[in-house]
């Protein structure tokens, strides 16, 4: 490409980009009013994510998991905060880096990592996989694949509830790239217009797979930046911070549940890894990766928590006990059948009967 072309390198090469830096975080949310319990729980259920996702990994990397696998390393603090604000029967709708919303809600991580290994006791019989990651009976409504196709389909279930005036709410949970995306804009505005009870997350991790958003992006925020074109409030939050995130949550769908509408949200965080297994993350700077690393949500919370007057102790006992349930939902991963020839065609399809619809 010549001199002339490049009136602004910054757009071509990431490596002259100033590193996206975090803001630091904030020690007032210190005294945000959360019970003591419901903090330890968060720091539980964010043990399980990560060293869930870290057992994940290391079975790719044994050829265990088939096909690729899209992780939420540095992120779980958004999952977390969300599905702790939740009802039971409230539905969560994600992408395809939906493992730790499914362990979130509340998902056997024996079928996680047996879905993930395509054996037949995982949550889909094996196959769905990764990035398809399902469970109806604790309101895990779907991991989706294609970009923003899932924000209507949440659409849907916001609608449904509604209409059976049931008091369930929809969080939907998607990247920033999504924010470009045709379906995100549709979806916002039907909510929006309807007044439907969904909460939108956008998980800004900074990066639309390999390209920094910034660079395809005309505003700073993706998300927030755009709430007021459809009537609603900008919301920007710490997504690193899972007390800042419950409280938000907790919020946006108590109002959604009154019947106030949606609520866009957009958590800044940042994945510890690539976009996915296939890609070594080597166009971020070094100095913003590290200073992300340094902005770990665990490693925050934890500190946190030993501020708050939870002993040590306690702590290193939780992370133990999470590392025992881990290795006892590999090995019976591991342990558990391929799917048979029996399940080929089941699952597949519906008819689209009256007996099907009932």
């Amino acid at each position: 490409m010549s001199t002339e072309m490049r009136a602004d390198p910054g757009l071509y090469d990431y490596a002259l980009r100033p590193p996206r830096l975090p803001d630091p975080p904030k020690p007032e949310n210190d005294h945000l009013p959360i019970d003591i319990e419901v903090r330890v729980g968060m720091y539980e259920m964010q043990q399980l994510i990560r060293q869930t996702e870290k057992r994940a990994h290391d079975l790719f990397l044994q050829n265990l998991v088939k096909g690729t696998t899209h992780l939420s390393l540095g992120m779980e603090a958004i999952a977390t905060g969300f599905a702790r604000a939740m009802r039971p029967d409230d539905y969560t709708f994600a992408t395809y880096r939906g493992h730790a919303h499914t362990i979130a809600r509340g998902a056997d991580i024996k079928k996680v990592l047996a879905e993930l290994l395509g054996r037949e006791t995982g949550l889909l019989k094996g196959k769905g996989g990764s990035m398809h990651l399902t469970d109806v009976e604790h309101g895990m409504m779907g991991s989706y694949a294609i970009i923003g196709a899932h924000l209507c389909i949440a659409n849907g279930a916001a609608w449904s509830s509604q209409m059976r005036g049931t008091g369930q709410v929809t969080v939907c949970f998607f990247g920033d790239g999504t924010t470009n995306i045709g379906a995100f804009h549709e979806a916002v505005n039907f909510a929006a217009l309807w007044k439907l009870p969904v909460v939108f997350v956008c998980e800004n991790n900074l990066y639309m797979e390999y390209t920094p958003i910034d660079l395809v992006t005309p505003v700073e925020h993706p998300a927030a930046d755009r709430a007021s074109a459809y009537g609603l409030e900008a919301v920007l939050i710490d997504g690193n911070d899972a007390d800042e995130v419950y409280v938000t949550a907790e919020e946006a769908i108590s109002r959604a549940r009154r019947g106030e509408g949606p609520t866009l949200v957009e958590a800044v965080t940042y994945r510890q890894g690539g976009h996915s297994r296939a890609d070594p993350g080597k166009y971020r700077p070094s100095e913003e990766l590290q200073a992300w690393l340094d902005k770990d949500p665990i490693k925050l919370y934890h500190q946190r928590l030993l501020r708050l007057g939870v002993p040590e102790s306690r702590l290193t006992e939780i992370a133990q006990d999470v590392a025992r349930r881990v290795d006892e939902a590999t090995e019976f991963a591991k342990a558990s059948p391929r799917p048979g020839p029996e399940h080929l065609l089941t699952d597949v399809w519906a008819d689209g009967g009256s007996e099907w619809r009932n």
